[in-house]
């Protein structure tokens, strides 16, 4: 993946600008969770401070600037946390080596979701799921048309990031079945609105 060095510095601010309701919705994100957890896409690692101490986490990150911030974070983690270079598409891991994935603002980035969302079903152990946080398309028409239009501009500035993505299509598209409740707040924007939630391998 190409370096993205200025927004890689910038997202902890980002994040930060989301204020407390923005730390509820990631809190609630890994509630509860056991076990081995894979998160992609982990970015600086803002999430590793939430996890239990009775978890295992494995972050994979490819943005080099963001994959040596979450590493930092990772030692001062409650949970037994680890930090690799790698993407969603070849996780390197074997079949069914996880309880849980997380994934948080990165399914919008991934270069080929279908691929993407294939390996998280594989790694995933039987009866496992997919804790998802994730910016949504609007099934506003209107509101759609714009992600539409800035997409193009808006990918090459933020890390890949693709307002426009029907995620919650893509995982039903994989064989999940998905549940989320709508988790948007703040004003309007591209990357609203977001949903936050869980989808679990149908048989």
């Amino acid at each position: 993946m190409k370096s993205h060095p200025i927004f890689a510095r910038a997202w902890d601010l980002v994040v930060r600008l989301g204020g407390r309701t923005e730390m509820e919705h990631r809190q609630e994100l890994v509630r509860g969770l056991r076990g081995t957890v894979l998160e992609i896409g982990a970015g600086t690692g803002i999430n590793l401070a939430l996890y239990g101490p009775g978890v295992r986490v494995v972050a994979v990150e490819p943005e080099p600037t963001m994959a040596r911030r979450a590493a930092s974070r990772s030692r001062r983690a409650r949970a037994s946390a680890s930090v690799l270079r790698g993407v969603a598409e070849h996780l390197p891991f074997r079949d069914d080596a996880f309880d849980a994935v997380v994934a948080c603002y990165v399914l919008c980035s991934v270069a080929d979701p279908p691929r993407a969302l294939a390996e998280l079903r594989r790694v995933l152990r039987p009866g496992g799921e997919v804790r998802i946080y994730e910016h949504v398309r609007s099934s506003r028409p209107r509101a759609a048309r714009v992600q539409d239009l800035v997409t193009p501009l808006w990918h090459r500035c933020g890390c890949n990031c693709h307002p426009n993505r029907d995620t919650v299509g893509a995982l039903c598209s994989a064989g999940f079945q998905v549940e989320v409740r709508p988790a948007s707040y703040g004003p309007p924007a591209p990357v609203r609105p977001r949903v936050l939630g869980v989808a679990r391998p149908r048989p």
